[in-house]
Parts: C-alpha cells; sequence; structure tokens
C-alpha cells in the first residue's frame, strides 16, 4: 500500500485573475473604489444622474483598459523594474584613483 502525493504546481506562482497579474488586481481595486467614491459624491452634489453615469462608465473603461495594458505590458514585477532602471545613471565617472587604492590595500 503506498501512498500518494499530489503535488501543487500552483506554489510560487503571482495571483492572477481574468489576465490580471499580482499587484495589478489591487490597482484595479483601488481605482473601482476611488470612482464608486467619485460617484456617490458627486450624485449628492447633484450632479444630472445621466451625465454622471456617462462619466463614471467612460472613466471605469479608461481605467480597465489602462490596467489591463499595464498587467500585460509589465507583467508582475516589470512596474518595479521600469521604476529601478530610470534610477540607473548612465554612466560613472571618477575624477581620482584614490577609491580603487583603497580598496586594494583593504
Amino acid at each position: 500500500m503506498s501512498i500518494v502525493y499530489e503535488i501543487n504546481r500552483g506554489i510560487n506562482k503571482p495571483i492572477e485573475f481574468k489576465g490580471l497579474k499580482a499587484q495589478y488586481i489591487w490597482y484595479l481595486g483601488a481605482g473601482l473604489g476611488l470612482l464608486l467614491i467619485l460617484f456617490s459624491i458627486s450624485y449628492l452634489a447633484g450632479v444630472n444622474l445621466y451625465l454622471l453615469i456617462g462619466v463614471i462608465g467612460v472613466l471605469g473603461c479608461g481605467l480597465f483598459s489602462q490596467v489591463y495594458r499595464l498587467s500585460r505590458t509589465y507583467g508582475v514585477h516589470g512596474l518595479m523594474k521600469l521604476a529601478a532602471s530610470k534610477r540607473v545613471p548612465s554612466a560613472i565617472s571618477s575624477s581620482s584613483r584614490l577609491l580603487f587604492i583603497r580598496l586594494r590595500k583593504s
């Protein structure tokens, strides 16, 4: 009698929901929450309901398309890599050899 263990192949993989990967799910949720707050404040302020539905609908479609585009373009860790690559200097210059001499003595 042998024991059979099933392997969960989803371990260490990023969360994915309908094509959205990892942090983009949270970005979409935060954006939808902000749109809900914007809708409720505008409705209470007395903005025309049909105009409000149209504006929120267009902003919601824009939010969905932007978040899905970011998810497809940059992937799971892509936005962090993009931000890090912008901080890398294009060149390193040194006007003295003193740094290299100190390194050799250590």
